[in-house]
């Protein structure tokens, strides 16, 4: 009997700490969900929001990116397909873009479509405090986000997870 409630006890426990916060034993990321028009990064599970961050994008915010150097940041539905670690700007989660629509589109324009689109962080620079970067649009078509934030979202989202840009 004494293990039962042992067990019960432990099991509640487990439970209410895995269902307080997104983290290691937290139902799994299954879609980054991105609204430009909010600046917003959102990680769902099953169509439930558990996390939002605040993001910045490319230096022109407003359409999808055309071809290389527009300074756009893509709109479509892509994959979180690698990360590495970034000198410049901490973390970085690819995204992969282009897809076929992106790259009939550049085709279209007879320019390339371009490529490493990222989630990123931001520059460690004396010069501009992280809180600079963060209140504007400053990216060449990547979704930037505080260094705290995307420590966060590199240890909850895998590779492989669906990325939906949205206008």
């Amino acid at each position: 009997m004494r293990w039962s409630i042992v067990f019960c006890c432990f099991l509640f426990a487990t439970l209410a700490n895995a269902m307080s916060t997104p983290g290691l034993d937290s139902p799994a990321i299954d879609k980054v969900l991105v609204v430009k028009s909010e600046r917003k990064l959102l990680l769902l599970s099953r169509g439930e929001i558990l996390k939002s961050y605040r993001v910045s994008l490319g230096k022109q915010p407003n359409g999808p990116k055309r071809y290389q150097g527009d300074k756009r940041t893509p709109e479509g539905f892509y994959w979180i397909d690698w990360r590495k670690t970034s000198d410049k700007y901490n973390l970085s989660m690819h995204i992969s873009y282009p897809n076929q629509q992106d790259l009939h589109h550049a085709r279209q324009k007879g320019l390339p479509a371009g490529d490493m689109i990222m989630i990123h962080g931001t520059p460690l620079d004396a010069e501009y405090p992280e809180w600079y970067f963060h209140t504007l649009d400053w990216t060449e078509g990547c979704i930037a986000m505080r260094n705290h934030d995307i420590r966060e979202v590199w240890s909850l989202v895998k590779d492989g997870t669906l990325i939906e840009i949205r206008p």
